[in-house]
């Protein structure tokens, strides 16, 4: 599979001076952990879910969790662990179907609640467990996670399969400023005693805001809700590091997808939407709140987070179109990293509108080139809205 292969091959070789590369569940997690982009959520309950799952590969997902926990309702849960065993069999019984090639099946992954199903889960898959990448672990502390990731070791070591790990940091305690730093020093604890399995740390901001009874509306983003913008930041000082020892760490969900009642004035700009019919675009944009979910994927790859948790299909094309590394950015990363530059120093970018500063600037661009090679670079006068508009309409 790859990022935008659900396009047409012309289309993307205009779009992309460098296209995003193929990648399986048998690729590094290295490249894994960075290619998971818009991660889209569905409840396990869904009576189609292998339907869904590769209609939403179709329309370009890489990715899905299947969900167990909060998502449905906890009378449902022993039926919706029987509709997961099912679905994951005809996905694995169509995947071996000879006729025309159907959409790669994304990264699938189970959010259970508790470890016990961890292993029961991947028992009752049987052969079909070929077809999972691993779970999703909730409300993960140091003293709760530890029961999880010696579960997912178990059931890899029974089923023979590398399964990974994607924690959720959503708990009060993380929360709580008495409890903050304790709680991420055994966090950092418990994921790396099992680095080499857990793929990303996902963040569950709808937790942290229930549990101050807030809810941030559609005009604004996780990081206008200070005392949430401000354990990301602790998240990310912690365990979102350059230097070797840290984790990709992805977006918050974004909640909205119709209109609401607008108290603030629309968040995108009309310039980059001036060329054909790219003004309908922005107007269907903002009348589904998605402006404001484009400034909030922008504040979480300023602030070190990457891909993000999705609810809804919508939300999918806009965090994949954000996520290509532009031209720009591939040039002055590519200066930066030069063999020749090994000693530091100062350059002036080759678009020559900014300071390229190499040893302070190394990580940054040892990033933009990992994100490069999953999500692409695009053309020179290729802007996210070409991009988003091919996305959307494929």
């Amino acid at each position: 599979m790859r990022h935008f292969g659900h396009i047409a091959p012309a289309t993307r070789e205009g779009l992309f001076f460098r296209e995003p590369c193929d990648f399986s569940t048998r690729s590094p997690a290295r490249l894994l952990s960075v290619a998971l982009g818009a991660t889209l959520y569905s409840p396990a309950t869904r009576p189609a879910l292998a339907d869904d799952v590769l209609k939403q590969a179709g329309r370009g997902v890489v990715s899905m969790v299947l969900c167990l926990e909060d998502s449905i309702d906890d009378a449902e849960v022993v039926a919706a662990e029987a509709n997961l065993i099912r679905q994951f069999a005809a996905l694995a019984a169509r995947s071996e179907s000879p006729g025309p090639t159907a959409p790669d099946v994304p990264l699938l992954f189970i959010r259970v609640r508790e470890p016990a199903q961890i292993t029961d889960l991947v028992e009752r898959l049987g052969d079909a467990v070929r077809m999972l990448s691993g779970f999703v672990l909730p409300k993960f502390t140091e003293e709760r996670g530890a029961l999880f990731l010696e579960a997912l070791a178990e059931a890899e070591s029974a089923c023979g399969q590398r399964l990974f790990a994607m924690p959720v940091l959503e708990s009060p305690e993380l929360l709580h400023l008495e409890t903050r730093a304790e709680i991420l020093q055994g966090i950092a604890r418990s994921v790396d005693k099992y680095r080499d399995r857990v793929l990303a740390l996902r963040l569950g901001v709808t937790d942290f805001c229930s549990a101050y009874g807030l809810r941030r509306a559609p005009d604004m983003t996780a990081y206008d809700v200070q005392i949430v913008g401000s354990v990301i930041a602790d998240v990310v000082n912690v365990l979102g590091r350059a230097d070797g020892t840290g984790f990709t760490i992805t977006g918050p969900v974004w909640e909205y997808f119709r209109r609401q009642e607008r108290m603030f004035k629309p968040q995108l700009r009309r310039s980059p939407f001036l060329e054909g019919r790219a003004e309908e675009l922005r107007t269907a944009l903002i009348e589904h709140d998605l402006d404001g979910l484009l400034r909030e994927i922008e504040l979480d790859r300023a602030n070190g987070l990457l891909g993000k948790t999705c609810i809804h299909p919508s939300h999918v094309a806009p965090v994949h179109a954000l996520s290509v590394v532009s031209h720009e950015e591939f040039t002055d990363a590519q200066d930066i990293l030069r063999p020749e530059r090994g000693g530091g120093g100062v350059l002036r970018s080759a678009y020559t509108n900014k300071m390229n500063e190499v040893k302070p600037h190394r990580a940054w661009a040892e990033r933009t080139l990992q994100r490069a090679e999953v999500f692409g670079v695009a053309r020179e006068d290729v802007g996210f809205v070409d991009l988003l508009a091919a996305g959307l309409t494929n």
